[in-house]
């Protein structure tokens, strides 16, 4: 019994509400304006995310799609990119520069959600909480 031309009904209302809840402000928190610290956070993040990932190659963050900040003891940041899977193997010695895999049998992205809290001064960062889904 097939689902007709929109797929699966659960799978298309929870695309739909990933989209809505990406134009949402989360109460207390702010656009970021500071590059470097985003980029530091982005750095930890994905070396978070491809140490749990079982992914065979490493993935890259191939769009910031939106940074914001709250600050409170430290920082927070929640921060959604999208990721995409690189042509880098995991073990591979060559991790400065991972291009995007291009090859479409290959091609895999996510956009995820990440909320970091981060003590910047202290080069101290932990993940709170991460969610991705297929693109």
């Amino acid at each position: 019994m097939g689902a007709g031309r929109w797929g699966n009904p659960l799978l298309l209302l929870a695309a739909l509400a990933l989209v809505l809840g990406r134009h949402q402000q989360w109460p207390g928190f702010q656009d970021s304006e500071s590059p470097k610290n985003v980029n530091a956070t982005l750095a930890f993040l994905l070396e978070s995310y491809n140490n749990n990932s079982n992914d065979s190659y490493l993935f890259s963050v191939d769009r910031l799609l939106r940074s914001q900040v709250q600050l409170t003891t430290g920082v927070e940041y929640l921060i959604t990119v999208k990721l995409s899977r690189t042509k880098c193997k995991r073990n591979s010695t060559k991790k400065r520069s991972c291009p995007i895999q291009t090859k479409k049998s290959l091609k895999k992205s996510f956009i995820c959600d990440f909320l970091v809290y981060t003590l910047p001064w202290m080069n101290h960062y932990q993940l709170w909480n991460n969610s991705c889904l297929d693109v």
